[in-house]
């Protein structure tokens, strides 16, 4: 049987690299800045929330904690 690999971890941490590379390329102007500053805490908070709701001590509260991170 083939074992299913979940590395969402892994890949989220590539996303946020990527992420923070793309926002150094952004002009140093008002409205990159602007932008900068969202799409580095959008792009780069999904990582650390997944760390947080795996540390959870049961499926109730791990859903919990997913369902908050959704909705940021």
């Amino acid at each position: 049987m083939n074992k299913t690999k979940y590395d969402l971890e892994e890949r989220l941490l590539k996303y946020s690299v990527r992420i923070i590379k793309i926002v150094e390329k952004l002009p140093n102007t008002r409205t990159g800045n602007h932008i900068a500053g969202q799409l580095l805490r959008s792009g780069t908070s999904p990582y650390p929330n997944h760390g947080e709701a795996q540390s959870a001590e049961s499926t109730k509260e791990f859903l919990q904690k997913i369902l908050i991170s959704l909705k940021e």
